[in-house]
């Protein structure tokens, strides 16, 4: 099965791509979602978050609040590192788990939506990486538009996160998220269209994907 990691810079437009990929008939997993669900409540991530860093992070219904710890982990590379070592082992299991029943259901290719894969060193785990690629104001104004930060918060996510300019050069292809939507998904398409050839013309390696993914 073809494992391919699609990653870039907060706002820079990696669900838009990834729902484009989809539509074209991959199956897409995103790392941000499964995130979510080991953190729900009950979930041993959650009952460690809580641990570490006090019922003050959560709300009355015992949900973890998220802006909340946003302010605190993007402030506090300590805190984001400690956030980090408890959530992403969860995640990784998860995302394991889910590759290798799509691998049992014969699907030839995946696609991975994931934020830190360079950060986190996990891109040896993918055959191909793409890098969602966009300009320092798009991404203020989607992070604005989408989660009604400040730009002072919105500043400390993007300073946390490697330069786009640094991921789309280790990238073995680049969407140039700046344009219109049909422009990114002709993009897309020329992409799918390659990897497509892979999958009849190759076989891809077999990856051990790290015990720490995502």
């Amino acid at each position: 099965m073809l494992k391919i990691a699609i990653t870039g810079g907060a706002g820079s437009g990696k669900s838009v791509v990834a729902r484009m990929f989809q539509e074209l008939g991959a199956a897409v997993l995103d790392a941000d979602e499964i995130a979510h669900q080991v953190v729900a409540v009950g979930a041993p991530a959650w009952d460690k978050l809580k641990k570490a860093f006090g019922p003050e992070f959560f709300l009355e219904d015992g949900e973890l609040n998220r802006p909340l710890m946003a302010r605190k982990v993007f402030a506090d590379p300590e805190a984001r590192a400690r956030l980090n070592a408890i959530v992403h082992p969860y995640v990784g299991q998860e995302i394991r788990q889910r590759l290798e029943d799509l691998e049992r259901r014969a699907i030839k290719m995946v696609l991975v939506e994931v934020p830190l894969l360079f950060e986190a060193g996990l891109a040896g785990g993918y055959d191909k990486v793409i890098v969602v690629d966009t300009g320092p104001q798009e991404q203020v104004q989607r992070l604005k538009a989408r989660d009604q930060r400040d730009t002072q918060e919105i500043q400390g996510i993007i300073q946390a996160q490697m330069p786009l300019k640094d991921k789309a050069a280790r990238g073995d292809y680049i969407v140039n998220n700046r344009g219109s939507l049909a422009e990114t998904r002709s993009q897309v398409e020329i992409i799918w269209q390659d990897l497509q050839k892979i999958i009849l013309t190759e076989k891809p390696k077999k990856i051990t994907l790290p015990s720490n993914l995502p």
